[in-house]
């Protein structure tokens, strides 16, 4: 069986419009029958016959419209490339890969770096487009460059807030606008004395700097404690670390945290991994409360939080690639969470007080996996003097489910 030619193609296009195209993407332009894109992407290309449709509201709508068009000569118009932080890739996910085309331009990130001399390997390039900004503070690290492309033109000042705040404040900053184009322009300064403004449609450069008081927020887990709002009932720094190392964080992998507190486990799972989710399941709503603060500070901003005990509140939930239990644990906690937990995946359960350790012996020795005692000891003052201070022991459980 011969496959049918593909009808829908996904076209990169820049500032440059119809001109920045190659001469067989461009003839696609011209020979289609219906153009899907925004306002901008319809300015830049021509074609006088072509039925021109804007990009559907809702925006999950996009798929049923163009599936509409499955008998006609279809093109989506994009920015840039339309496999990086673009709608070809979701586009993909649901119309099949032979009856898809896709012809890429030069990328923000591309010609930003190019703008700026950088190498585009040692920069992070990340996407605040239509995302909670919030998420980029994960990373903000010393000496670090970011390329971001940018919600609007409000954006930049609001990064460049986030930055002060953390003692990145001498950090450089370059808003680049209309790349490539006859009205491209370019805004420099540093972030404690940000005041441009910007057109909406940008992208911005920054060169971290920190300043000797800067904040150190490392994406490998045991961030300071002191670094999240708690009532103090919290998993500690290094039991944190440690924790979060058995849990495994992966791109894109999903969280369960039972019991989540003020969110520790969960917020340092989602920083330590691009696109790593999690779940949060907290029955008390000023813990649930002092997550969320604590997710937005640290750029975990679309950490879930479910108002729930535990197991019922598992039910329904997307299955888990790795399940914390930090309250909560029982046989039937366990059961749920193991059930639904993907193949691979990791649990992890710590206990504090005698009962809940006998749970984890018990739960041990049937299933089996790994049991250790994790004690860490301050050094405090002891009058004129200094001694060892010990913390409360904590007992760990972890296995993988094969």
């Amino acid at each position: 069986m011969v496959n049918a030619a593909p009808w829908l193609h996904i076209v990169g296009i820049g500032e440059d419009g119809m001109d920045g195209l190659t001469p067989a993407t461009r003839a696609v332009v011209e020979a289609a029958e219906v153009i899907v894109g925004g306002d901008r992407h319809h300015t830049l290309s021509v074609n006088p016959t072509a039925e021109r449709i804007a990009w559907p509201s809702p925006f999950d709508a996009m798929i049923t419209t163009l599936e509409s068009l499955k008998n006609r000569r279809a093109v989506v118009l994009v920015t840039g490339d339309p496999l990086w932080f673009s709608v070809g890739a979701r586009i993909g996910r649901t119309i099949p890969a032979d009856q898809l085309v896709y012809h890429p331009q030069l990328s923000a990130f591309q010609l930003a770096a190019a703008r700026m001399g950088w190498s585009l390997a040692d920069v992070e390039t990340l996407t605040v487009h239509g995302r909670p900004v919030e998420q980029m503070i994960a990373f903000i690290q010393p000496d670090q460059k970011l390329i971001v492309l940018t919600t609007g033109a409000e954006t930049p000042a609001q990064i460049a807030k986030f930055l002060t705040d953390r003692g990145f404040g001498q950090s450089q900053m370059t808003v680049l606008a209309a790349m490539g184009g006859d009205r491209e322009e370019r805004f420099d300064g540093a972030a404690a004395d940000w005041n441009h403004e910007v057109p909406a449609f940008n992208t911005l450069c920054i060169d971290c700097v920190a300043a000797p008081d800067a904040a150190l927020l490392p994406r490998v887990p045991g961030l300071a404690d002191s670094l999240f709002v708690s009532d103090g009932t919290m998993t500690k720094q290094e039991v944190r670390a440690a924790t979060v190392a058995k849990l495994m964080p992966m791109r894109g992998a999903l969280l369960w945290d039972i019991g989540t507190g003020c969110g520790s486990v969960a917020i340092e799972w989602m920083r330590a991994a691009r696109y790593a989710r999690a779940i949060g399941i907290e029955p008390r709503a000023d813990r649930r409360d002092m997550a969320a603060q604590n997710a937005l500070a640290l750029g975990a901003p679309k950490l879930e939080l479910v108002d729930g005990t535990v197991p019922y509140a598992l039910g329904g939930l997307d299955a888990p690639d790795a399940v914390f239990i930090g309250g909560g644990l029982s046989h039937d906690t366990y059961e749920a969470a193991w059930s639904a937990l993907r193949p691979l995946g990791r649990l992890v359960a710590n206990a504090v007080t005698l009962e809940s350790e006998a749970t984890l012996i018990e739960l041990h020795k049937t299933h089996g996996g790994d049991l250790v005692k994790i004690q860490t000891h301050r050094a405090d003052p002891i009058g004129n003097l200094t001694g060892w201070r010990p913390a409360m022991p904590v007992t760990q459980w972890s296995l993988i489910k094969r």
